[in-house]
């Protein structure tokens, strides 16, 4: 399938760098509104279009993603479908639902595949936090964090600026709670978000969000650009047990009851006095699993994209997936506006 790159920028190059080494895929070139960028591409042997229009009017381009500032999103994926190509937009799709709403109706309209690249469904330490979660390795699981850290505030490109849909609810928010939406098959019907802005006043530069699912469940969703001591990327506690991913890297545990009838305990004495309640169990009464092992390949998701536009298979991320997520961010940013809970059955 030929497809072609609107937008050359970071996520751009990502895109072209990974799609060069599918058999499945033909680049057919790639436009950028800044001419240093087109000068680039064609250095590197791409075929650099002269306009937007240019792009869209080539017939043998079936396919494209657009990589721009997210407020370009919505306008060029319309004009694109109604140019009659099939369209993958980056994250997040759009600035409101309402946006992403007119989107799906030109897709509807015009007959052309429409998605948003949820790339992060891929990431390993999701699947195999999804893993131990859907073979119910910790029983009933009541609460689930997700967290990334990092120590350099927000970018000084659009993720600083509110009209550019920047901000880290809407930048990594969009992953996480795609990620845990996946998992958690479940109505969320209450949140409430708090946003810091230590290095931005116009944006959020971080987040924390308590969500709770309709089957009691609870999950902290936490974004930090100020953290010089990361907390866990993951971690998940169940009756019988707790799991936690430390990074990227995988390095983590499970650790579950072995027997649940022991339950005494040394208590623990602290310079101020001593616990029983706090003590921890005693060795021969739990045990230590690894973690399991996942193996995925980001590839998978263009791969399903081209048989989604041949008829061969359906969306991996539908239509509803994209506005659930979009709707539960627009709950995060009304509850950190307004301070308060939001319910909601989204």
């Amino acid at each position: 399938m030929k497809w072609a790159l609107i937008g050359y920028g970071g996520m751009g190059h990502w895109h072209v760098n990974k799609l060069s080494t599918m058999r499945e895929i033909e680049i057919a070139g790639i436009y950028d509104i800044l001419p240093e960028r087109r000068r680039e591409a064609e250095e590197k042997g791409l075929r650099a279009y002269d306009s937007l229009e240019e792009l869209l009017a080539d017939r043998d381009v079936e396919l494209v993603t657009i990589a721009t500032p997210n407020d370009f999103h919505k306008p060029i994926a319309i004009q694109a479908m109604r140019a009659g190509k099939h369209v993958i937009s980056e994250k997040p799709v759009a600035l409101s639902s309402d946006e992403l709403q007119a989107m799906i109706d030109a897709s509807r309209e015009y007959g052309r595949v429409f998605s948003v690249h949820q790339n992060r469904r891929w990431d390993e330490d999701f699947l195999v936090m999804k893993r131990i979660y859907d073979e119910n390795r910790l029983g009933r699981v009541f609460n689930i964090e997700s967290r990334v850290h990092g120590s350099r505030g927000v970018p000084g490109d659009w993720r600083n600026r509110r009209l550019k849909g920047g901000g880290m609810i809407l930048d990594w928010g969009v992953h996480m709670l795609d990620q845990l939406l996946l998992m958690v098959d479940q109505p969320v019907v209450s949140t409430f978000c708090a946003v810091s802005h230590v290095t931005n006043d116009e944006v959020d530069d971080g987040f924390k969000a308590i969500i709770t699912f309709g089957n009691g469940l609870t999950a902290q969703v936490e974004v930090g650009t100020s953290n010089f001591i990361n907390l866990p990327r993951w971690y998940m506690q169940g009756e019988n047990g707790t799991a936690i991913i430390n990074d990227w890297d995988l390095n983590g545990k499970i650790v579950k009851v072995f027997d649940w009838e022991k339950r005494d305990a040394v208590p623990v004495v602290t310079a101020a006095g001593l616990t029983k309640t706090m003590a921890p169990r005693t060795p021969e009464t739990i045990r230590e699993e690894p973690l399991p092992e996942v193996t995925s390949d980001v590839r998978d998701y263009y791969r399903n994209i081209i048989r989604a536009v041949r008829g061969e298979e359906k969306q991996l991320v539908t239509h509803a997936q994209m506005l659930r997520v979009m709707k539960l961010m627009e709950a995060l940013n009304a509850s950190a506006e307004e301070n308060r809970v939001i319910y909601t059955r989204i």
